[in-house]
């Protein structure tokens, strides 16, 4: 008889000291890679449980030879029942206070996303739960008009896709954001979208009537333009010249369309970084913005065994070059500074970045959102005007 054990071992503490370059995971117990094929077309390599559990599950070999008989991690779909779906936020370094996330996790199985450790809250794990265990919120369209029609609420632009991808695989069966695209499109509300999947396009047509009203403007993230690493670091996003067409289809249809080079990641994708913007550019991108990668908690160590599984000969050159732009550390989460880094190197970035947009005229005019177009919605048993 064939099987595989599990075996449970106390958790480490939540803090944990950075790892010095080279060294064995912070969470050694927890960095036992998932057989390949068991994760084929995954980003995670690992699915450590949460920070939050009590204890670390782990599945190892008991000399049955057994673990290829696990079955392989498939998406599967549970259904979120939050009664309210604006989130609410003050950070200082961002350019918006309110934002919606129709999904929780993400398909696409970016290994750097900042969003990972958002699993933990649930008792799943940032590795490749977050990619194959997701949450839908098909209710959010009607929380979505109800909230719009509170009393007192005041329309500011809401962002949607800074957490999670809103046009993930999953969206094309659910079609959950292009029902709040409606309700928005009829409260005349002003949004930004960000994501890195053409699945955007399907919705066109709306999204063309709110640019005309100026209530709209799309972010395509386009990390590299190396088919190969794409594949690798976001194995289930669209392709790179799928992102770039897409940018060129909003762009001709009068959506404004920014491109965001997302995340620069030192000695692995920062060469590409004029190539990049000189591509959206012709697409018909007006607008550019980058992102330094960010390594928060559990992405740290994801990310670490993504590379010394992919990259193994960038590893040491990636983190001291992160270490450089961080003060030291891995991450830096700083008001201010989290986003671009710190030093000469994020400095160099920095510049180049200027420097390629000036020459390519990006961000030579920012598209400004308008909530003259507003009309609160009618709460359900309200009654209607007579004039």
């Amino acid at each position: 008889m064939s099987r595989a054990s599990s075996h449970a071992l106390k958790h480490p503490p939540v803090t944990a000291p950075s790892t010095p370059a080279g060294a064995p995971s912070a969470f050694p117990e927890l960095a036992v890679a998932i057989e390949r094929e068991r994760r084929r077309g995954r980003g995670a390599q690992s699915n450590a449980s949460g920070r939050y559990e009590a204890e670390a599950r782990v599945t190892f070999d008991d000399g049955w030879q057994s673990l290829e008989d696990l079955p392989p991690f498939k998406t599967t779909v549970a259904l979120d029942t939050s009664r309210k779906v604006i989130a609410r936020n003050d950070s200082p370094d961002i350019g918006f206070d309110r934002s919606i996330n129709p999904y929780r996790g993400c398909e696409h199985g970016c290994v750097y996303c900042f969003a990972r450790p958002t699993h933990a809250y649930l008792g799943l794990s940032p590795g490749l739960d977050f990619e194959s265990k997701l949450l839908a919120k098909p209710d959010a369209p009607a929380l979505l008009e109800k909230e719009l029609a509170a009393p007192g609420y005041e329309p500011r632009m809401i962002a949607i896709g800074t957490n999670t991808d809103p046009y993930q695989p999953i969206e094309r069966e659910y079609k959950i954001m292009r029902g709040i695209l409606e309700v928005l499109e009829r409260a005349g509300h002003p949004v930004g979208i960000v994501t890195k999947s053409a699945l955007v396009a399907r919705d066109i047509d709306i999204l063309q009537r709110m640019a005309r009203r100026n209530l709209v403007k799309v972010a395509l993230s386009v990390t590299t333009l190396d088919a190969q690493l794409a594949r690798t670091m976001e194995p289930r996003a669209s392709t790179p010249p799928k992102r770039l067409e897409t940018i060129k289809r909003l762009s001709d249809a009068g959506i404004p369309t920014t491109v965001m080079v997302a995340p620069v990641i030192p000695a692995l994708n920062d060469s590409e970084i004029e190539r990049i913007l000189d591509a959206a550019a012709h697409a018909g991108a007006k607008e550019a913005s980058y992102v330094l990668l960010r390594l928060p908690l559990e992405v740290r160590d994801l990310f670490r065994e993504w590379l010394l599984a992919n990259y193994p000969d960038r590893y040491r050159h990636v983190f001291t070059l992160i270490r450089d732009m961080r003060g030291g550390r891995d991450y830096d989460s700083q008001w201010g500074t989290r986003m671009k880094g710190t030093g000469p190197m994020a400095w160099m970035i920095g510049r180049r970045f200027e420097i390629a947009c000036e020459k390519l005229g990006l961000n030579k005019r920012r598209s400004k959102l308008t909530t003259d177009h507003f009309i609160k919605p009618k709460q359900s048993g309200e009654q209607l005007s007579l004039f």
